[in-house]
């Protein structure tokens, strides 16, 4: 096979980390750019070197091997319809959707265009979850598994944009949340979300400041979620997971600590890293077994986040 051709569609913060990913892998070509901001395709054209668009159905034209949705969720399935339409694998950008809703058409079209799906949940990919799982090896009989955001401002200085502190798209539960509880699945199978609270601003247009849940794993471990936002606190996220044996944390995406009972915790250097997702997608068309977060698990994450939300 010859490069695996991806074109992309949408150039935020996220988007232009997905175009340096595609240039820095020798298997991949960016066959073109699309967003409907034409200074800023102008922008990337000029700083990539690479062919940008300002009409959709133009970079469709070109049947990349993927496209990536990189754009507000409210515009993934229409987005996603398209792409099914021109019988094209599609990855998206996490949330699948806006809500569950438009998560089932994206989940249908693509069945219905028997093409693959791919979500970019950049977690997974990494070192420290990685190494996590080799520490859950000897962790013992596992009683709680807790989740614990906080974030000084939201949306954060760097994360700036039009939409990512409304109700309707943004918040901290949508943007955050998707990565650890897709990561719970993965370890530990389907959530059941027993209880929860969610607090809101008066101003009915942004989105949450605050959330506390109970859920319950289908194996019957008990899990804690917990977000605040606008507090006297520099950001954290802690992702723990308590055993009889140790606890193994995982810190700020990508530190990770392990404690013993009456012993301080010991951050622990991860020592491999599982493949990109890049490769993981390219490797898929190649018929070979790979990593990959499927629209359908996508939407069960989805259900969660929707359910935190209300």
């Amino acid at each position: 096979m010859t490069k695996t051709t991806i074109g992309i569609i949408g150039t935020g913060v996220v988007g232009e980390r997905i175009i340096n990913q595609a240039l820095n892998n020798e298997h991949y070509e960016i066959v073109a750019i699309f967003d409907t901001n034409e200074q800023r395709t102008n922008e990337l054209k000029e700083k990539y070197t690479v062919p940008t668009t300002n009409d959709l159905q133009s970079l469709l034209a070109l049947k990349p091997d993927w496209v990536y949705i990189g754009t507000p969720p409210v515009s993934h399935a229409s987005l996603a319809q398209e792409i099914a339409k021109n019988g094209l694998h599609i990855l998206s950008e996490k949330p699948l959707a806006h809500d569950a809703a438009d998560g089932e058409v994206m989940v249908q079209v693509a069945n219905e265009a028997n093409v693959k799906t791919a979500m970019h949940f950049p977690l997974m990919y990494g070192a420290a979850v990685h190494q996590l799982k080799e520490e859950l090896q000897d962790i013992g009989d596992i009683v709680r598994i807790e989740l614990h955001t906080y974030f000084s401002e939201w949306p954060r200085k760097w994360q700036q944009n039009p939409w990512i502190a409304s109700r309707e798209q943004g918040g901290f539960i949508r943007e955050i949340f998707p990565h650890y509880l897709q990561l719970t699945h993965h370890l530990f199978g389907d959530l059941d979300i027993t209880a929860h609270h969610t607090t809101y601003p008066e101003n009915e247009a942004l989105c949450e400041t605050g959330v506390s849940a109970l859920a319950k794993t289908t194996s019957g471990i008990p899990m804690i979620i917990n977000g605040l936002a606008g507090i006297g606190q520099e950001e954290r996220i802690d992702y723990k997971i308590f055993g009889a044996e140790k606890t193994v944390t995982l810190r700020n995406w990508s530190q990770v600590f392990t404690s013993k009972a009456y012993e301080a915790e010991v951050e622990v250097t991860p020592k491999a890293a599982p493949q990109t997702m890049l490769e993981a997608c390219r490797n898929v068309l190649l018929g070979e077994e790979s990593f990959i977060v499927s629209f359908e698990e996508g939407l069960k994450v989805q259900r969660w986040v929707d359910e935190l939300l209300k």
